[in-house]
């Protein structure tokens, strides 16, 4: 057992190295690229530059950069950048005669280039690239935390659709209980009230059956005096 964890240790520091030496040379390679001259302008001492190295785009007007030839690889010039696209570098080569003997380029000569300049912009890009995913961590978690109140908003709602359904569904029972109760005693008023219709027709019958007058003449109303009431 201990016999393998020595090993695993020493494949862990190895891997780690390797990492360590990789990463190093990657960062030194961000300042290194390579390109190939499509076209020299000698009088205004000016080179159009095409290379496919991705990192041009943070090169800035009047940056130096170092180049040479990779048969001379100790023989080195400068240039200064004047304007840059996606695929091509615009420089200014200020000893332009003496570079030419000295590097020995000619359009399509293909040359290697260094740039201190570029190496700084770049570590400045990395600082404000670990700034923001940093930030976009933050946020992306921030934006995973609504995500998910906004996906329980939706659960929330059912269940307050479904609670309130049933209060409907209670509400609208105790609603016809109290309808109908209502409509029954509706049912129950009307039969007294025809069973005292009823009863008031009989004994209104009964009196006019049984009235006895308490005057043989009759007043006549011809008379608007009540004292000229005149009786037959």
């Amino acid at each position: 057992m201990p016999k393998l964890l020595i090993i695993l240790m020493i494949l862990f520091s190895t891997c780690f190295s390797w990492s360590q030496t990789s990463s190093k040379k990657h960062d030194e390679d961000t300042n290194i690229f390579s390109g190939r001259i499509s076209r020299l302008n000698p009088s205004a001492k000016l080179a159009r530059i095409r290379t496919d190295f991705a990192n041009i785009k943070f090169l800035n007007r009047k940056d130096r950069i170092d180049f040479w030839n990779e048969t001379y690889p100790d023989r080195r010039c400068i240039a200064l950048v004047e304007g840059r696209t996606n695929d091509y570098l615009l420089v200014r080569i200020p000893e332009y005669d003496t570079c030419i003997r000295k590097v020995h380029f000619s359009s399509g000569t293909y040359l290697h280039f260094e740039s201190s300049d570029l190496d700084q912009t770049v570590t400045v890009a990395k600082e404000l690239v670990e700034i923001l995913l940093k930030k976009r961590l933050a946020m992306n978690a921030k934006k995973t935390r609504h995500q998910r109140e906004l996906d329980g908003y939706v659960e929330k709602v059912e269940a307050v659709n479904k609670r309130y359904e049933i209060l409907r569904q209670k509400l609208e029972i105790e609603w016809q209980k109290e309808l109908s109760s209502v409509e029954e005693d509706k049912s129950i008023s009307f039969t007294e009230f025809k069973n005292a219709e009823a009863r008031v027709n009989e004994i209104d019958t009964k009196l006019e059956t049984y009235r006895v007058e308490d005057h043989n003449l009759k007043l006549d109303r011809w008379s608007l005096d009540p004292e000229l009431y005149i009786r037959k």
